[in-house]
Protein backbone atom coordinates (compact mmCIF):
# COMPACT_ATOMS: atom_id res chain seq x y z
CA UNK A 1 0.00 0.00 0.00
CA UNK A 2 1.53 2.93 -0.56
CA UNK A 3 0.20 6.57 -0.83
CA UNK A 4 0.51 9.11 -3.49
CA UNK A 5 2.09 12.82 -4.03
CA UNK A 6 -0.37 14.95 -1.68
CA UNK A 7 -2.27 18.18 -3.29
CA UNK A 8 -2.58 20.63 -0.75
CA UNK A 9 -3.14 24.10 -0.97
CA UNK A 10 -0.06 25.87 -0.25
CA UNK A 11 1.52 24.34 -2.60
CA UNK A 12 2.01 25.25 -6.28
CA UNK A 13 4.48 24.51 -9.77
CA UNK A 14 6.52 27.35 -8.87
CA UNK A 15 8.68 27.97 -6.09
CA UNK A 16 7.26 30.00 -3.02
CA UNK A 17 8.00 33.62 -1.79
CA UNK A 18 9.45 32.71 1.87
CA UNK A 19 10.30 36.40 2.77
CA UNK A 20 13.18 36.26 5.70
CA UNK A 21 13.51 32.28 5.57
CA UNK A 22 16.60 31.62 7.27
CA UNK A 23 19.55 28.64 6.45
CA UNK A 24 19.52 27.14 9.59
CA UNK A 25 22.79 26.95 11.95
CA UNK A 26 22.45 22.87 11.47
CA UNK A 27 23.08 23.21 7.64
CA UNK A 28 26.17 24.87 8.23
CA UNK A 29 28.95 23.29 6.32
CA UNK A 30 26.55 22.20 3.65
CA UNK A 31 26.09 22.61 0.34
CA UNK A 32 23.63 25.57 -0.75
CA UNK A 33 21.71 22.67 -2.44
CA UNK A 34 22.03 19.89 -0.30
CA UNK A 35 20.55 23.05 2.65
CA UNK A 36 17.86 23.60 0.31
CA UNK A 37 16.96 19.81 -0.09
CA UNK A 38 16.96 19.63 3.43
CA UNK A 39 13.96 23.13 3.96
CA UNK A 40 11.95 22.42 1.25
CA UNK A 41 11.61 18.52 1.08
CA UNK A 42 8.24 18.84 -1.36
CA UNK A 43 10.79 20.01 -4.08
CA UNK A 44 13.24 17.25 -5.87
CA UNK A 45 16.92 18.59 -5.18
CA UNK A 46 17.17 18.80 -9.05
CA UNK A 47 14.12 21.31 -9.54
CA UNK A 48 16.14 23.37 -6.46
CA UNK A 49 19.12 23.17 -8.40
CA UNK A 50 17.48 24.43 -11.82
CA UNK A 51 15.96 27.60 -10.04
CA UNK A 52 19.01 28.32 -8.71
CA UNK A 53 20.59 28.21 -12.66
CA UNK A 54 17.84 30.42 -12.87
CA UNK A 55 18.37 32.91 -10.08
CA UNK A 56 15.32 32.52 -9.04
CA UNK A 57 16.54 31.46 -5.80
CA UNK A 58 18.46 34.29 -4.20
CA UNK A 59 20.90 34.34 -0.88
CA UNK A 60 21.55 37.20 1.42
CA UNK A 61 19.69 39.21 -1.90
CA UNK A 62 22.53 37.19 -4.47
CA UNK A 63 22.48 34.51 -7.01
CA UNK A 64 24.19 31.98 -5.87
CA UNK A 65 25.18 28.76 -6.71
CA UNK A 66 24.00 25.03 -6.09
CA UNK A 67 27.64 24.15 -4.84
CA UNK A 68 28.45 27.70 -2.93
CA UNK A 69 28.84 26.35 1.25
CA UNK A 70 26.32 27.50 3.52
CA UNK A 71 26.91 28.62 7.27
CA UNK A 72 23.62 29.32 8.73
CA UNK A 73 21.77 32.79 9.38
CA UNK A 74 22.26 33.57 5.42
CA UNK A 75 18.69 34.63 4.08
CA UNK A 76 16.51 32.96 1.39
CA UNK A 77 14.15 34.74 -1.78
CA UNK A 78 12.22 32.72 -4.13
CA UNK A 79 11.38 34.59 -7.18
CA UNK A 80 8.16 33.16 -7.82
CA UNK A 81 7.08 34.99 -10.92
CA UNK A 82 9.54 33.72 -13.23
CA UNK A 83 9.66 30.00 -12.84
CA UNK A 84 8.45 27.81 -15.92
CA UNK A 85 6.97 24.38 -15.23
CA UNK A 86 9.16 21.58 -16.11
CA UNK A 87 9.22 20.11 -19.89
CA UNK A 88 7.51 17.10 -20.54
CA UNK A 89 9.30 13.85 -20.53
CA UNK A 90 8.61 10.39 -20.93
CA UNK A 91 9.13 9.88 -17.27
CA UNK A 92 5.61 12.20 -16.69
CA UNK A 93 3.82 10.79 -19.24
CA UNK A 94 0.36 10.14 -18.16
CA UNK A 95 -0.52 6.09 -18.58
CA UNK A 96 -3.62 4.29 -18.59
CA UNK A 97 -2.54 1.90 -15.88
CA UNK A 98 -5.11 0.45 -13.58
CA UNK A 99 -5.20 1.26 -10.00
CA UNK A 100 -6.71 -0.41 -6.60
CA UNK A 101 -7.72 3.09 -5.10
CA UNK A 102 -8.17 2.53 -1.47
CA UNK A 103 -9.07 6.28 -0.15
CA UNK A 104 -9.00 9.64 -2.11
CA UNK A 105 -10.37 12.90 -1.62
CA UNK A 106 -9.06 16.68 -2.64
CA UNK A 107 -5.97 16.26 -0.43
CA UNK A 108 -5.06 12.81 -0.51
CA UNK A 109 -4.84 9.16 -2.28
CA UNK A 110 -4.20 6.19 -1.04
CA UNK A 111 -3.38 3.31 -3.24
CA UNK A 112 -2.99 -0.28 -2.57
CA UNK A 113 0.21 -0.94 -4.96
CA UNK A 114 0.86 -4.55 -6.18
CA UNK A 115 3.95 -6.24 -6.25
CA UNK A 116 6.40 -5.42 -9.14
CA UNK A 117 4.95 -2.44 -10.10
CA UNK A 118 7.60 0.10 -9.34
CA UNK A 119 6.97 3.70 -7.77
CA UNK A 120 8.99 6.39 -9.66
CA UNK A 121 10.77 5.98 -13.23
CA UNK A 122 14.23 5.39 -12.86
CA UNK A 123 17.03 3.60 -14.57
CA UNK A 124 15.74 0.37 -16.31
CA UNK A 125 12.03 1.88 -15.66
CA UNK A 126 11.51 4.79 -17.84
CA UNK A 127 7.59 4.26 -17.79
CA UNK A 128 5.19 1.93 -16.69
CA UNK A 129 5.51 3.43 -13.23
CA UNK A 130 2.48 4.28 -10.32
CA UNK A 131 4.02 7.77 -10.98
CA UNK A 132 2.89 7.46 -14.56
CA UNK A 133 -0.68 6.09 -13.54
CA UNK A 134 -1.40 8.73 -10.96
CA UNK A 135 -0.73 11.20 -13.51
CA UNK A 136 -3.45 9.34 -15.64
CA UNK A 137 -5.95 9.09 -12.59
CA UNK A 138 -5.37 12.74 -11.94
CA UNK A 139 -3.64 15.18 -14.14
CA UNK A 140 -3.10 18.65 -11.57
CA UNK A 141 -0.39 16.02 -10.18
CA UNK A 142 1.52 17.28 -12.41
CA UNK A 143 1.38 20.81 -11.33
CA UNK A 144 2.60 20.26 -7.62
CA UNK A 145 5.64 19.10 -5.85
CA UNK A 146 6.97 15.63 -4.70
CA UNK A 147 5.12 15.41 -1.32
CA UNK A 148 5.07 18.44 1.22
CA UNK A 149 3.15 17.75 4.45
CA UNK A 150 3.49 14.08 4.30
CA UNK A 151 7.13 14.33 3.63
CA UNK A 152 7.34 16.58 7.54
CA UNK A 153 5.11 14.07 8.35
CA UNK A 154 7.84 11.20 7.86
CA UNK A 155 10.57 13.33 9.47
CA UNK A 156 8.54 13.73 12.54
CA UNK A 157 7.93 9.90 12.79
CA UNK A 158 3.86 10.31 12.41
CA UNK A 159 3.37 8.12 9.57
CA UNK A 160 3.07 4.44 10.86
CA UNK A 161 4.20 2.01 8.41
CA UNK A 162 3.99 -2.05 8.75
CA UNK A 163 5.26 -4.88 6.50
CA UNK A 164 4.95 -8.38 7.06
CA UNK A 165 8.21 -9.92 5.59
CA UNK A 166 9.17 -13.45 5.55
CA UNK A 167 12.85 -13.45 6.47
CA UNK A 168 15.12 -16.85 5.90
CA UNK A 169 16.15 -18.81 9.02
CA UNK A 170 14.92 -18.67 12.45
CA UNK A 171 15.10 -15.12 13.93
CA UNK A 172 15.25 -16.15 17.67
CA UNK A 173 13.58 -12.69 19.25
CA UNK A 174 11.80 -9.38 18.25
CA UNK A 175 14.56 -6.46 17.58
CA UNK A 176 15.86 -3.21 16.13
CA UNK A 177 18.45 -2.42 12.78
CA UNK A 178 19.68 1.02 13.50
CA UNK A 179 21.90 1.37 10.95
CA UNK A 180 22.65 4.30 8.02
CA UNK A 181 21.78 3.64 4.56
CA UNK A 182 23.28 4.64 1.26
CA UNK A 183 24.07 3.66 -2.22
CA UNK A 184 26.65 0.58 -2.18
CA UNK A 185 30.02 2.22 -2.98
CA UNK A 186 30.72 -0.04 -6.32
CA UNK A 187 26.69 -1.88 -6.94
CA UNK A 188 25.24 1.76 -7.48
CA UNK A 189 21.82 0.21 -8.06
CA UNK A 190 22.08 -1.32 -4.66
CA UNK A 191 21.72 0.41 -1.32
CA UNK A 192 24.12 -0.96 1.64
CA UNK A 193 24.78 0.10 5.52
CA UNK A 194 27.08 2.94 5.20
CA UNK A 195 28.60 3.98 8.57
CA UNK A 196 29.44 7.52 8.79
CA UNK A 197 27.78 8.79 5.75
CA UNK A 198 24.58 7.14 5.43
CA UNK A 199 21.11 8.39 6.28
CA UNK A 200 19.50 7.66 9.15
CA UNK A 201 17.42 4.59 9.27
CA UNK A 202 15.75 2.41 11.89
CA UNK A 203 13.76 -0.60 11.46
CA UNK A 204 11.49 -2.70 14.13
CA UNK A 205 10.97 -6.27 13.77
CA UNK A 206 8.32 -8.22 15.94
CA UNK A 207 8.34 -12.08 15.33
CA UNK A 208 4.82 -13.65 14.35
CA UNK A 209 5.42 -17.13 13.23
CA UNK A 210 8.44 -19.67 12.94
CA UNK A 211 8.78 -22.11 10.03
CA UNK A 212 11.57 -24.89 10.01
CA UNK A 213 13.56 -22.57 7.05
CA UNK A 214 11.70 -19.25 7.63
CA UNK A 215 10.16 -16.32 10.07
CA UNK A 216 7.19 -14.11 9.62
CA UNK A 217 8.02 -10.83 10.59
CA UNK A 218 6.10 -7.37 11.13
CA UNK A 219 8.55 -4.89 10.48
CA UNK A 220 7.93 -1.19 11.38
CA UNK A 221 9.27 1.88 9.93
CA UNK A 222 10.74 4.71 11.43
CA UNK A 223 12.72 5.79 7.96
CA UNK A 224 11.30 4.93 5.07
CA UNK A 225 14.86 4.77 2.83
CA UNK A 226 15.29 2.99 -0.13
CA UNK A 227 15.14 -1.05 -0.05
CA UNK A 228 15.24 -0.44 4.07
CA UNK A 229 13.70 -3.81 5.29
CA UNK A 230 15.77 -5.59 2.52
CA UNK A 231 19.03 -4.62 3.65
CA UNK A 232 18.70 -4.58 7.29
CA UNK A 233 17.56 -7.91 7.53
CA UNK A 234 20.06 -8.69 4.97
CA UNK A 235 22.49 -7.62 7.25
CA UNK A 236 21.22 -9.50 10.64
CA UNK A 237 21.87 -12.85 8.40
CA UNK A 238 17.87 -12.65 7.80
CA UNK A 239 17.35 -11.67 4.08
CA UNK A 240 13.69 -11.98 2.47
CA UNK A 241 12.67 -15.24 1.13
CA UNK A 242 12.84 -14.35 -2.54
CA UNK A 243 15.51 -11.66 -2.84
CA UNK A 244 17.74 -12.27 -5.25
CA UNK A 245 19.82 -9.60 -4.76
CA UNK A 246 20.25 -8.84 -1.01
CA UNK A 247 19.41 -12.96 -0.20
CA UNK A 248 20.61 -16.27 -0.82
CA UNK A 249 19.91 -18.07 -3.71
CA UNK A 250 19.42 -21.47 -1.91
CA UNK A 251 17.58 -21.75 2.11
CA UNK A 252 17.19 -25.55 1.73
CA UNK A 253 13.25 -25.20 1.18
CA UNK A 254 12.45 -25.31 -2.26
CA UNK A 255 8.87 -23.87 -1.77
CA UNK A 256 11.01 -20.29 -0.56
CA UNK A 257 13.62 -20.95 -3.20
CA UNK A 258 11.22 -21.16 -5.69
CA UNK A 259 9.15 -17.70 -4.60
CA UNK A 260 9.42 -15.35 -7.52
CA UNK A 261 9.64 -12.34 -5.66
CA UNK A 262 10.76 -10.93 -2.14
CA UNK A 263 8.27 -11.95 0.82
CA UNK A 264 7.43 -8.40 1.50
CA UNK A 265 3.89 -6.96 2.22
CA UNK A 266 3.03 -3.57 3.13
CA UNK A 267 0.02 -4.43 5.01
CA UNK A 268 -0.89 -1.25 7.61
CA UNK A 269 -0.42 2.71 6.87
CA UNK A 270 -1.73 5.43 9.47
CA UNK A 271 -1.40 9.00 9.22
CA UNK A 272 -2.65 11.97 10.09
CA UNK A 273 -4.93 13.46 7.33
CA UNK A 274 -2.79 16.66 5.75
CA UNK A 275 -6.01 19.11 5.98
CA UNK A 276 -8.09 18.00 8.88
CA UNK A 277 -4.94 16.72 11.41
CA UNK A 278 -7.68 13.40 11.76
CA UNK A 279 -6.05 9.97 12.31
CA UNK A 280 -6.18 7.62 9.48
CA UNK A 281 -5.51 4.42 9.00
CA UNK A 282 -5.95 1.22 6.07
CA UNK A 283 -5.11 -2.41 5.94
CA UNK A 284 -4.18 -4.44 2.76
CA UNK A 285 -4.99 -8.38 2.80
CA UNK A 286 -1.68 -10.50 1.81
CA UNK A 287 -1.46 -11.31 -1.64
CA UNK A 288 -2.86 -14.84 -2.93
CA UNK A 289 0.71 -16.10 -3.59
CA UNK A 290 2.41 -14.76 -0.31
CA UNK A 291 -0.70 -16.46 1.42
CA UNK A 292 -0.50 -19.71 0.14
CA UNK A 293 2.99 -19.95 0.56
CA UNK A 294 2.55 -19.35 4.43
CA UNK A 295 -0.29 -21.93 4.45
CA UNK A 296 2.35 -24.23 2.61
CA UNK A 297 4.92 -23.68 5.02
CA UNK A 298 2.46 -24.49 7.69
CA UNK A 299 1.48 -27.92 6.76
CA UNK A 300 5.03 -28.97 6.90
Amino acid sequence: MKTSHEHPTDYSRSPRQLPGTEIPAECAGWRLDAALAKLFPEHSRSRLQGWLKQGLIRLDGSAAESKRKVYGGERIEFDASAAAPPAPTLANAAEDIALNVVFEDAQLIVIDKPAGLVVHPGNGNASGTLMNALLHHEPQLAEIPRAGNLVRQMQARSVQRHYLALALGTVERDGIVDAPLGRHAVQRTKMAIVRGGGKEARTHYAVLERFAKATLLECRLETGRTHQIRVHLASIKHPLAGDSVYGKTRSGDARLDAFPRQALHAWRLALRHPATGAEMAWESPLPVDFAQLLEDLRHE
